[in-house]
């Protein structure tokens, strides 16, 4: 149960590296952060990849180190309650992966407008 909570923290933080290089080079309707925001253009495409690869990167490492910590509470204890620990865990990290979506389209609308062209400071 360790590994597969551990999983999500290892995912967030490779793809958190990846992407704030500049993830996948180009738009595509297969992989990378694709909102419709994010895919108006290259430039709003590369923002989105390093934001959200920065927030994936920070939020993965703590998890990684909550979860670990969380789930040494409950090493030795019944199978039901390694289980149910395991899945809060995991449910928690979700919430966190799916959640960066909020930040990431926020940050989007302050630097860009909404054909996708950076906004005048």
């Amino acid at each position: 149960m360790m590994v597969m909570n551990l999983l999500i923290s290892f995912t967030m933080i490779g793809f958190g590296k990846y992407f704030t290089k500049g993830g996948p080079k180009d738009i595509n309707g297969v992989f990378g952060y694709r909102t419709s925001m994010s895919m108006k253009n290259k430039e709003t495409w590369d923002f989105a990849h390093r934001y959200c690869g920065r927030l994936w990167l920070v939020l993965g490492t703590i998890m990684l180190i909550v979860s670990v910590i969380v789930m040494c509470f409950v090493i030795g204890k019944e199978i039901d309650v390694i289980g149910n620990f395991g899945a809060i865990v995991c449910g928690v990290q979700l919430v966190f992966l799916v959640g960066s979506i909020f930040p990431t389209e926020i940050a989007l609308k302050k630097e860009f407008d909404k054909q996708g062209n950076r906004k005048q400071a």
